[in-house]
């Protein structure tokens, strides 16, 4: 047996230490109640989907899922490095009556992620503090939620669009967000123009208002998903695709959103992104809700 010098093996004996002090990262997926048809607002078997996946192909990564709501037993967050929210929006959000539990995680600096619907907050206090959580959020009469084909052709130098190639995609794109002023700490992650035809339906709560149409008009760049740097050291991202669980199987979108996901955690992000392999049909039919 090889023998070192004693402060090589002080030193030998602190790297090992450190390295089994170090902890993987934990992310908490929290899945809304069934709504809509099915293959839309699939929010337990895409929180799943997107759990597995992480899970199996990025080393170090622990992950958790709760459905149905907002957990009753909250000690599902102990350690947690990011919360992910997918589930109904709204006055009907799971975590309007959760804000207490929300705030002390902020504060520790845990991530937040909202995908689809789950951007959404009624206007007005609620609305204003999930601003300043994630950045931006989706207000009533002003913006808007139609269905329709957005071609993403360039990304932000940003560790979220690391390895994501140009896109198209068909899906209910929400946009006009009520981002923070002057767009503070946010940085738009996809970006794309509307058509004329987003435009189609009436005013309404989450169909049209003046403000919206001259932007499309204009041709405007509309901002669908966003990473957010938060005071202090929290990160969070909102993402406004994915009404349709067939977005899960797109590699692009995939790559997107867990590469976001695993930068709220603060995981470093490889040059390429995370790549994962495309589910398989049958992996795509499993956990559906029952509707």
């Amino acid at each position: 047996m090889k023998k070192f010098p004693l402060y090589v093996s002080i030193l030998l004996l602190g790297m090992t230490t450190v390295h089994a002090a170090e902890k993987s990262k934990k992310i908490v997926f929290v899945a809304g109640n069934p709504s809509h048809a099915i293959g839309d607002h699939e929010h337990r078997a895409g929180s799943m989907l997107l759990a597995k996946t992480i899970r199996e192909n990025i080393p170090g990564i622990e992950t958790q899922v709760t459905h149905y709501g907002w957990p009753k037993d909250e000690s599902i967050f102990d350690g947690a490095d990011s919360i992910v929210m997918y589930c109904d929006g709204g006055k009907g959000h799971m975590a309007n009556r959760h804000q207490d539990a929300l705030r002390k995680f902020m504060k520790k600096g845990v991530g937040m992620v909202c995908l689809h619907y789950a951007v959404e907050y009624p206007t007005g206090e609620i609305g204003d503090q999930f601003k300043k959580w994630l950045g931006g959020y989706f207000e009533t009469h002003w913006s808007v939620n139609p269905h329709w084909t957005a071609e993403f052709t360039s990304f932000p130098d940003h560790p979220i669009a690391n390895g994501v190639k140009p896109f198209e995609a068909n899906d209910e794109w929400y946009f006009n967000m009520r981002f923070m002023p002057d767009m503070k700490g946010v940085t738009p992650i996809l970006s794309a123009i509307a058509p004329d035809s987003t435009m189609k339906r009436g005013d309404g709560p989450h169909s049209g208002n003046p403000h919206v149409r001259k932007k499309v008009a204009n041709k405007e760049p509309q901002h669908v998903a966003w990473a957010y740097e938060r005071k202090g050291k929290g990160r969070s991202f909102g993402f406004t695709g994915g009404h349709y669980h067939r977005s899960w199987q797109h590699d692009d979108i995939r790559k997107l959103v867990i590469n976001a996901i695993l930068w709220t955690a603060h995981e470093e992000i490889p040059k390429n992104g995370f790549d994962s392999p495309t589910p398989t049909d049958e992996e795509m039919k499993a956990n559906l809700d029952p509707k």
